[in-house]
């Protein structure tokens, strides 16, 4: 069972259930322009995640007379790590490099030092789910949208899984004598997927996830394997610092053209397009950094 959700910022406000199967699509696959093999729909329908935007007519026809609705457009940004990690960091403004050196230092001096430390092996993912388990679920992404590193046999299973065969990266950050930060990143091919990132509330103001990013790329520069680092669905400010290039991609619904279904899309609709609209005033008058923060209390 999935579930199609109304959300307010970092509120999930209303959550709808539907029986969807997921049709995604991976990093390489956008880039080299293929399209995976569509899955066969749920009882109601399938939910498409990340499909490159000019080939979503084509995504369509695979299930013809069904629905299309609450479509999100957005830059799939990802990094070229073809090069080195000195390659990578010049491409940064010489303001930026400072910004990210100085909040290395901040972090460093109000902590007393802190670590980073590296999970690869079964056993290494076993010690990064016990940091990062209790320190997700402190996060707000897992208390407001339910979009923590998930805590179920079978997603433990799909990590361990992945470990055995060295295709899991995972990094914790250590201050005060505990994690205040975790990174997960399972490997696909040549890429390395942008899974799930957190960090302690209370350390927000030192910036712990933008430490441990430049942390974690440069040790994944250093072993020359990926060819690509996927920040996958969705924008956010974060993911355009960090990557080099982008493609276009969206994530939409097609639902069994049932009465309820169509009623469910169209609410949907109508309540993104408030939302959009509320925004751009928001942005007009100044108020949306507050109102974000608000949100996120």
């Amino acid at each position: 069972m999935s579930a199609i959700d109304f959300t307010l910022g970092s509120r999930r406000l209303v959550s709808v259930p539907r029986a969807l199967s997921k049709w995604s699509f991976g990093l390489e696959d956008v880039l080299a322009g293929t399209l995976p093999d569509a899955p066969p729909s749920g009882r109601d329908g399938v939910r498409v995640l990340s499909a490159p935007t000019g080939r979503l007519a084509e995504v369509a026809a695979r299930y013809p007379g069904f629905v299309v609705g609450a479509r999100q457009d957005y830059r799939r940004h990802h990094i070229d790590m073809g090069g080195s990690f000195a390659d990578y960091m010049a491409r940064f403004s010489g303001k930026t490099r400072s910004t990210l050196r100085r909040k290395a230092k901040k972090l460093s001096e109000d902590a007393g030092s802190y670590t980073v430390t590296e999970h690869r092996s079964p056993a290494e993912i076993e010690a990064f789910l016990a940091a990062a388990l209790p320190l997700s679920a402190r996060t707000y992404q897992a208390r407001l949208l339910d979009a923590g590193l998930p805590d179920t046999p079978a997603a433990r299973r799909a990590m361990l899984e992945a470990a055995e065969a060295d295709r899991m990266r995972a990094f914790l950050l250590h201050a005060r004598g505990e994690a205040i930060a975790y990174l997960s990143l399972p490997v696909t091919g040549a890429t390395l997927v942008y899974a799930h990132l957190g960090y302690d509330p209370a350390w927000a103001r030192l910036s712990p996830g933008t430490v441990l990013q430049m942390d974690a790329l440069e040790r994944l520069f250093g072993e020359a394997r990926y060819r690509w680092f996927d920040f996958t669905e969705g924008e956010g400010a974060h993911k355009a610092m960090f990557g080099t290039h982008w493609a276009a991609c969206s994530t939409v619904l097609l639902l069994e053209p049932t009465l309820a279904n169509r009623t469910l899309l169209g609410a949907r609709g109508a309540f993104d397009a408030g939302i959009a609209g509320a925004k751009s005033l928001a942005e007009r008058s100044g108020a949306l950094g507050r109102i974000r923060t608000l949100l996120r209390g």
